[in-house]
């Protein structure tokens, strides 16, 4: 009994950190919104380039077909929430950008086109913030699920349903590979 009291003093003393569960995990939802946001703004940005590249290059049918389906499938993974399905669908529309961008090789006009240029531009710092805001959501979900497993926390977070949260990362083995881009 005597052991029992002194573990429970200890316990209450050193916090329950139930407080920084609840901080942690509502900035892990901050990230996971700031990696929605930046996906939907390069889903915003496609259609422009698109329009912009089929007037040098209607003939692609089939590249413009498949970056508008990864598109919308990516749209609706952002609705969804579901971190896998984002990756896979981000990772799907990575592979039609890569494919559109090396038409675009094939036209020197298009290249010089300023519209071109400023959406590229747009494009690749979104790319840029799509990084960084994976990279900080899932640093956020590390240092949550590391908290909620040491002592005393995991008892405040078995006690709370607490779980351990899912990294933003891509799953499948075609997503892993790096699409090959050829300027033949």
């Amino acid at each position: 009994m005597k052991r029992l009291v002194i573990g429970l003093a200890l316990v209450s003393l050193s916090g329950c950190g139930y407080n920084r569960i609840q901080t942690y995990d509502e900035e892990i939802n901050a990230f996971k919104s700031q990696i929605e946001v930046q996906l939907q703004r390069r889903s915003d940005l496609i259609p422009n380039l698109v329009a912009t590249v089929r007037g040098f290059a209607d003939q692609e049918q089939e590249v413009f077909t498949s970056i508008a389906e990864s598109r919308s499938r990516l749209g609706g993974a952002i609705q969804s929430g579901d971190l896998g399905q984002m990756a896979e669908a981000n990772q799907t529309l990575t592979q039609g950008l890569g494919r559109l961008l090396v038409i675009s090789e094939a036209y020197p006009e298009l290249r010089s086109n300023q519209n071109f240029m400023e959406l590229q531009v747009q494009l690749e710092g979104t790319e840029n913030r799509i990084a960084t805001a994976r990279q900080d959501y899932n640093d956020a979900v590390r240092n949550y699920n590391a908290y909620i497993r040491r002592f005393p926390q995991v008892l405040t977070a078995k006690a709370t349903g607490a779980e351990g949260r899912e990294y933003f990362e891509v799953t499948s083995e075609e997503a892993r590979n790096v699409p090959a881009v050829s300027f033949d």
